[in-house]
């Protein structure tokens, strides 16, 4: 810095730049020197201290396992010092017994005939009476003329592998067990369901009749299909005379599903059949019906089922049968004629049963001749999803157009034909189906009473 007033002298200032220069280049060139000094220090004897000091085990033994040298490494794990190893242990009596004899059957052999082993699991016992998963992997040493002189072996603390691998085998036996507890537990859960069913079955046959009395001159055919197994269904029929020459027949559905439609069901089976041997009158029955179920299940809780009740009064001298039935909310019945055409015989204004305290119910007559068909049927049948979508129900002119296919034929073929209809439906039918058909033989003298199955 040049005093106050004074320029400073350029040949000066040259000067002093140079020397600064110098100055710097000179302190770099003694860095480096020593930078150099201090890595030439690391490498001096670093042969050995990386041996005595590696992070693994090394050891090397004669051809028959006397340890001729080991590092320190590998006796800190041992818990040994190296006087007591070196010239006096050879390299299985590192090992537990279950380790020399892998190495007597398997390593040892692998190692003669290849020259090199890797990766081989096995268990070192130390001092204090521990053992130590390791890795080892051991080569040959061969002389100039191919002699083996010595096995160079490294060892590798596998403690963090076992850990590792020990809690994979936890996961996966835990896994396993969690398995086989959901697969027992999806066997109860299955033979349970079978128990029910079972249960589910006999209370559902006892809710129906076990065969429909002959008739005479009259054909008859019956089909029930629960929607599902896993719960009772609400649907039911009857047929069951009422004196010496008529022939009561209802067939219905009442709400719900479960314990509660079953007593539904019950109480209203045994309630139409003792008011048809009271007044065989389809309104009077349906009257009664309407009476019970109303008072039995006022309040919180209303109950009520739609159902149509008939009378059969069959001629012997014409081979005629009469039909008088009316209906309470029901699906109207189809009436099947021999010369191929078919209708329904509506009710029109019957109201559904139990609603009311007080209920109209409107009365419908046929006449069946030699080959017509009347068939009754709940909504499980009508109500059917169909369609790609499963969102178009199957409706009554859609049976009525089915149906008109059999017309003339007896009632088992038309109520086979409806069970294969059924089928067809598969998961769109969401409904118990009933199915009644009742008619009057083409020919005398073939009368029968046929159940088609599912």
């Amino acid at each position: 810095m040049c005093p106050p007033g004074q320029q400073p002298d350029p040949h000066n200032a040259d000067t002093d730049v140079g020397m600064d220069m110098g100055m710097d280049m000179g302190m770099d060139m003694d860095a480096g020197r020593t930078s150099d000094a201090a890595f030439a220090a690391l490498l001096e004897g670093s042969a050995e201290e990386l041996y005595e000091s590696a992070p693994c085990g090394y050891l090397s033994t004669l051809m028959d396992g006397t340890i001729a040298k080991i590092n320190r490494t590998l006796l800190g794990w041992l818990g040994l010092e190296r006087e007591s190893v070196v010239g006096r242990m050879r390299f299985t009596d590192l090992l537990t017994v279950g380790g020399r004899l892998y190495h007597e059957t398997h390593f040892a052999p692998l190692l003669r005939m290849q020259g090199r082993i890797q990766g081989i699991a096995l268990d070192i016992k130390q001092a204090d009476g521990g053992r130590l998963p390791v890795l080892v992997s051991s080569a040959v040493k061969h002389g100039s003329t191919g002699e083996p002189l010595l096995i160079r072996t490294t060892v590798f603390d596998a403690r963090d592998r076992r850990a590792y691998e020990e809690e994979l085998l936890r996961a996966r036996k835990a896994a396993e067990e969690a398995r086989r507890a959901s697969d027992e537990a999806r066997r109860q859960a299955e033979a349970d369901r079978a128990r029910l069913q079972d249960a589910l079955a006999v209370l559902q046959e006892s809710l129906l009749p076990a065969t429909l009395p002959p008739v005479p001159g009259v054909e008859t055919a019956v089909h029930y299909r629960a929607a599902s197994p896993d719960r009772l269904g609400g649907d039911f029929y009857d047929l069951f005379p009422v004196d010496g020459t008529r022939f009561a027949f209802f067939l219905g559905d009442v709400c719900g599903k479960g314990p509660q439609a079953a007593a539904l069901t019950s109480l209203t089976r045994y309630t139409l059949r003792t008011a048809a041997l009271h007044d065989a009158d389809p309104v009077s029955a349906l009257t009664t019906l309407n009476k019970v179920l109303h008072e039995r299940y006022t309040g919180s809780d209303p109950r009520y089922c739609t159902v149509i009740f008939g009378i059969l009064e069959p001629d012997p001298v014409t081979g005629r049968v009469t039909v008088r039935l009316a209906s309470g909310g029901h699906p109207p019945a189809l009436v099947l004629r021999a010369d191929g055409t078919s209708d329904f015989l509506r009710t029109r204004g019957g109201l559904i049963v139990g609603v009311l305290p007080e209920a109209p119910f409107v009365t419908a007559v046929t006449t069946l001749a030699p080959g017509d068909t009347v068939l009754l049927y709940t909504d499980g049948l009508t109500e059917a999803r169909t369609g790609e979508d499963r969102t178009t129900l199957y409706g009554d002119e859609a049976l009525r157009t089915f149906t008109t296919g059999y017309a003339g034929q007896p009632p088992h073929a038309v109520v086979q034909a409806l069970t294969g209809l059924l089928d067809g439906f598969g998961d769109g039918l969401d409904d118990d189906t009933a199915l009644l058909a009742l008619g009057v033989p083409a020919h005398p003298g073939a009368a029968s009473t046929t159940a088609v199955a599912g």
